[in-house]
């Protein structure tokens, strides 16, 4: 049951992610080129928290410390990546084959978002995947059968939930506005202190709150990005 199992939770954690990347930006050369760079940069805030963890020794034993600097250093770095994509637009445009790269701004943000999302879900689940794949274990130290379903779903939120906060935080810095910008920095920081709970296995209080926060934010980024009933109604219906 162990690569069944390995196998599930690696299609529930990367599989929209992976649908996404194949269908919006595989195609196209300078999209994968701001992914991979938007994943560079979410690995430098990674490496900025980590030092300063390791240099503060006595918050070492407290997490919430932790993810309190891991989350301010990767918005700085979200931040990093909407200025140089924003101050590169004419050089894209130059190269892009697809216009809509530099015409639709969203675009952008919704690239950079999902490379953040990607190597922020691996950094979260490959740990636990390599864990689940044998032998057979019921949890990790004797934890719940749940763990392994339940990480590689918090994945998948935050994954999604990257994408959207680039979209939401591109606009808002776009338009000066203030409290999109809060929303997405302050939603960030509950959304990971809510992971401390997981310590004391309240699966569900924290999967339930996860998911609410990202339909939320993708109905946020949705109209943020232009988004209206009208057009979500012609989607659906392929119109």
């Amino acid at each position: 049951m162990t690569l069944p199992e390995f196998f599930g939770c690696t299609f529930i954690a990367f599989g929209p992610p992976f649908a996404l990347f194949v269908f919006t930006i595989a195609n196209d050369p300078v999209r994968i080129i701001i992914l991979i760079a938007a994943a560079f940069f979410w690995l430098l805030s990674l490496l900025l928290s980590s030092l300063l963890w390791f240099a503060i020794i006595p918050l070492r034993d407290v997490l919430a410390f932790g993810v309190f600097f891991s989350v301010v250093f990767q918005e700085c770095f979200r931040y990093i990546i909407y200025r140089i994509l924003r101050s590169t637009e004419q050089g894209l445009q130059a190269v892009a084959e697809d216009t809509r790269v530099t015409d639709n701004k969203h675009i952008l943000s919704y690239v950079s978002g999902l490379g953040f999302g990607i190597i922020s879900g691996m950094f979260a689940v490959v740990n636990v995947l390599a864990d689940m794949s044998g032998p057979g274990t019921m949890g990790l130290k004797s934890g719940t059968e749940l763990f392994f379903v339940t990480s590689a779903a918090q994945a998948l939120s935050i994954i999604l939930l990257h994408t959207f906060w680039s979209v939401i935080f591109f606009n808002a810095c776009d338009t000066n506005n203030y409290l999109h910008i809060a929303y997405v920095i302050g939603s960030h920081l509950f959304v990971s202190l809510l992971t401390l709970l997981n310590a004391s296995e309240l699966y569900t209080a924290t999967l339930l709150t996860n998911y609410i926060i990202t339909i939320l934010t993708g109905l946020l980024a949705f109209r943020v990005a232009g988004g209206t009933s009208r057009s979500f109604k012609k989607f659906v219906t392929c119109q």
